[in-house]
């Protein structure tokens, strides 16, 4: 596990009880005694005004065909969470290190510190 890679994960609803198993970006390796990982959402609904916090990755383009993602998909870097990771369920790819250049960016001027 390690910054970059994608994984579907049980990742939790932000206005409802239960988690939902839907695909993540690892942002961090695993930390901790009982081993957690900072993620960011993936959705496959393109939202109508793409924010500065999302990151396009289409699947059909060469620097995000390592994501093994099966649609055009949203990256949501304002959807953030913590989980363990056993949380974890199943790789499914990587982001190529252009793209992982492109999401340390969005995520410095998101957090302006």
């Amino acid at each position: 596990m390690a910054p970059g890679e994608i994984y579907l994960a049980k990742f939790p609803y932000g206005d409802a009880p239960g988690m939902k198993l839907r695909p993540v970006l690892l942002l961090t390796g695993p930390i901790g005694a009982i081993p957690e990982v900072l993620v960011a959402y993936i959705s496959s609904v393109i939202p109508d005004q793409v924010l500065p916090s999302d990151l396009l990755l289409d699947p059909q383009l060469r620097q995000f065909s390592s994501t093994n993602l099966k649609v055009a998909s949203a990256l949501r870097l304002h959807k953030l969470a913590t989980i363990h990771c056993t949380s974890l369920v199943r790789f499914l790819g990587r982001l190529a290190p252009d793209a992982q250049r492109l999401v340390s960016g969005k995520l410095s001027d998101l957090l302006k510190m």
